[in-house]
């Protein structure tokens, strides 16, 4: 099987656009749940809708791919799953290296989909010599003076940082200059790589603040809809005039 530091994905040389790219991975995850479900085809609304895009989109970026569909039958599953995880480089090995065995490096280090998804955990690796020989989901953690030799020796070209913020830069230089030339960072730091290095950044505190916006937002809608609701024919009226008496005089008995 291929290795990805020799073989790299074709979207760029193809010239799909950044954004369909971002969204094709979203369209693989609802593809693959209806493959699982034994669905042979699948209409571009119904695939849309699974995605959480609008159809017109989808069979724009679907365009790109050279992929159309058929007039009234629809898009059949296998195919595209096979198309779009050739696109992405999923029919290929990917070995990765996770840098930073804390909680976070050890939970992805955990995590099941890694393999299913054309990727392998190639080394764990960690500055902390205390953590050098433990397992960790099965595989070795190996001290960080090693990286070098261990990306050379399993053609690595995916790394991931989860190291706290401080290191991330130094680990991110020792990567690119070992010949990474993709990143995953979770630390929380932006890193400065050379032309021709690619970096993804997870920011979990901005997830949560887009989150916060949107509940604020909604919370904001729900109180102007209750303030503009029409008074029900027997309300008592709002405003000027409220403590008025049914004929619009002044009621005998004030409240205290």
């Amino acid at each position: 099987m291929a290795t990805g530091r020799n073989h790299r994905p074709a979207t760029r040389s193809r010239g799909i656009p950044e954004a369909t790219v971002a969204r094709l991975p979203l369209y693989l995850r609802a593809l693959t749940a209806l493959s699982e479900r034994s669905v042979p085809t699948v209409s571009s609304e119904e695939l849309a809708s699974a995605a959480g895009v609008n159809s017109a989109k989808l069979r724009k970026d679907f365009s790109y791919l050279g992929s159309y569909g058929t007039r009234g039958v629809g898009y059949d599953v296998e195919y595209l799953v096979y198309q779009i995880s050739r696109e992405l480089g999923l029919t290929q090995d990917w070995p990765v290296v996770i840098v930073g065995i804390g909680n976070l490096g050890a939970a992805l280090a955990n995590y099941g989909g890694f393999a299913s998804r054309g990727f392998r955990v190639a080394a764990l690796i960690d500055a902390d010599p205390a953590l050098a020989g433990r397992q960790v989901a099965g595989i070795e953690v190996r001290h960080v003076d090693e990286l070098e030799s261990i990306i050379d020796t399993n053609g690595v070209s995916i790394g991931v940082i989860t190291t706290p913020g401080g290191a991330a830069q130094q680990v991110c230089d020792r990567l690119v200059a070992a010949g990474v030339t993709s990143i995953l960072n979770f630390a929380p730091t932006v890193l400065s790589v050379p032309d021709g290095v690619d970096v993804r950044k997870v920011d979990l505190s901005i997830e949560l603040q887009i989150l916060a916006f949107h509940e604020q937002r909604k919370a904001a809608e729900a109180l102007a809809s209750e303030v503009s609701e029409p008074l029900a024919p027997d309300a008592t009226p709002r405003g000027p005039g409220r403590d008025q008496g049914p004929d619009g005089d002044i009621p005998a008995v004030m409240p205290a």
